[in-house]
């Protein structure tokens, strides 16, 4: 496996290294610190044209490809998880609409979405329906040329800061995988109204927030895809997602990595910096192994799907479940390393660490992406990944 970057990838590496390092990293402890949101990152990733990176250009993105994507995710997540977590959740709202919506849709949204004009958030999770997405229970009555959504979704990325939101709905009173549509929700919507902010353990600068709908009536052309179809759009959205959150723990690992080796470097111990000592040695080069060996899976899979791969599913699950307990793994060892220091505000590390957690939940637990790898192999499908 081979990976040689294009002038275009390199270009946007090198650029998102250099706003990430000048930019976003001076701010990033105090985002963590208040809990605001990275208004100033994201006015400035507008400006970079970052809002547009998976957006086909006929509708006014860059349309860079799948390892770019992962390229600047991984850079922006070196420095501040909220940040990159910001932008993603971003890609993650404009998919279903690529996937699903209709060619108004596209001409309507896309344009905007691209530019960062306005920002998207992503409306699937409720307090009944985390891992299990076939127990919705926010409803979408059809009456007329209209539908009226009732019910609630929590743990929403970038809830109250959005402007477009992709909300997932049953349209139906049918049970499990059916029944399930997606809808396009804008901010102001007469009934669509926001709870209150999560005061969360890690990622703190990122806008979580319960998304409420109290009869919210929406256009009927705001539907994307098929009535009761939506399930296969779910589905397909995060397979593509998955990986990219792979590139997040890549670059949370290497922002962990720097700061255990710097630290290494400077602390004396028994008259000698401790990096001197086999035992940090040790860990640093298992560290690093880890890094380099989920990194390699994730940009496998991100090179496959540029490519044109369609069974990549189960790739993408591993490639998320990989390197989310990889970055669990690292940023132990960095606070190890930093010893008492490293439990102390004062360290990066302490905010990886507190940041790390929650890429082995969010977009599928690991526990998630085990089922998804396990039915591949007991469908026989195993074969097509060696």
């Amino acid at each position: 496996m081979s990976f040689p970057l294009t002038e275009e990838q390199r270009l946007i590496r090198d650029t998102v290294i250099k706003f990430a390092k000048d930019k976003v990293a001076p701010l990033a402890e105090h985002l963590d610190k208040t809990g605001e949101f990275p208004h100033e990152c994201t006015a400035m990733m507008k400006e970079m044209g970052l809002m547009g990176l998976t957006i086909p250009e006929e509708y006014g993105g860059q349309h860079a490809g799948d390892v770019a994507v992962c390229l600047a995710m991984e850079e922006l997540s070196k420095v501040c998880l909220s940040t990159a977590g910001t932008l993603a959740t971003h890609f993650l709202a404009t998919e279903p609409m690529l996937i699903a919506g209709s060619e108004e849709q596209k001409k309507r949204y896309l344009p905007d979405m691209a530019s960062g004009a306005k920002l998207a958030a992503f409306g699937l999770t409720e307090p009944s329906a985390g891992s299990d997405v076939s127990g919705v229970r926010t409803n979408a009555v059809k009456d007329g040329d209209s539908y009226i959504l009732n019910g609630s979704k929590c743990f929403i990325s970038n809830g109250g800061e959005a402007d477009i939101y992709t909300i997932f709905a049953k349209s139906t009173n049918a049970e499990g995988k059916s029944g399930l549509s997606a809808f396009i929700v804008e901010k102001g919507t007469p009934g669509f109204e926001f709870g209150k902010k999560e005061d969360k353990m890690g990622m703190r600068g990122s806008a979580t927030r319960e998304l409420i709908f109290t009869d919210c009536r929406i256009p009927a052309a705001n539907l994307m895809g098929q009535e009761t179809k939506a399930f296969k759009v779910v589905m397909q959205t995060l397979d593509h997602t998955r990986y990219i959150v792979g590139s997040q723990a890549i670059g949370v690992a290497r922002g962990a990595f720097d700061a255990a080796v710097s630290y290494a470097k400077q602390r004396v111990q028994f008259g000698k910096p401790i990096i001197s000592n086999q035992a940090i040695q040790f860990m640093l080069a298992e560290m690093a192994t880890d890094i380099y060996s989920a990194r390699l899976t994730v940009y496998e899979v991100a090179r496959e799907r540029e490519n044109g791969e369609k069974n990549y599913s189960a790739k993408s699950a591993m490639s998320k479940l990989l390197s989310s307990e990889m970055v669990g793994r690292v940023v132990d060892q960095a606070l190890q390393i930093h010893g008492g220091y490293g439990y102390m505000k004062d360290y990066a590390i302490e905010r990886y660490y507190r940041d790390a957690r929650i890429l082995r939940i969010y977009e599928g637990t690991s526990e998630i992406q085990k089922m998804v790898i396990a039915a591949e192999i007991l469908n026989g499908r195993g074969e097509v990944w060696w």
